[in-house]
């Protein structure tokens, strides 16, 4: 198993507890991905997040950071340097002081968007 594909496993390993209330939309190898519930009125259901190989590193996308940035407030330096764009975190190697403090920033929000019923995601838009 290559480096990447070690990483893959290990990030999909934080959200995997989020199936049972989330929507899978992909299980593949090098490519999960989780919808939540919420719909809009024209059937668009938004993305929760999702773990993909990429050519140079494994990206970790976790939507409700974008939707709700305070969620980053307390993000050590660290994992922030991991950061690509408003919700992506890239990987190229293991860091377990990392992976857990993204596997309580996923917990965070998750517990954010159920508290809002996942109503977070359509900010206004109907």
């Amino acid at each position: 198993m290559s480096e990447f594909e070690n990483v893959f496993e290990r990030l999909r390993d934080i959200m995997r507890p989020f199936e049972q209330n989330l929507v899978v939309k992909a299980d593949l190898p090098g490519n999960y991905y989780l919808n939540t519930p919420y719909q809009r009125s024209d059937g668009y259901a938004y993305a929760f997040g999702g773990v993909q190989i990429k050519k140079n590193y494994v990206s970790y996308h976790l939507l409700p950071v974008y939707m709700n940035p305070h969620l980053l407030d307390t993000v050590s330096d660290k994992l922030k340097k991991q950061m690509q764009g408003k919700s992506c975190f890239n990987f190229k190697i293991l860091d377990d002081e990392l992976l857990l403090e993204l596997k309580d920033l996923t917990e965070k929000s998750f517990e954010t968007c159920k508290n809002t019923d996942f109503s977070v995601f359509d900010r206004g838009r109907k």
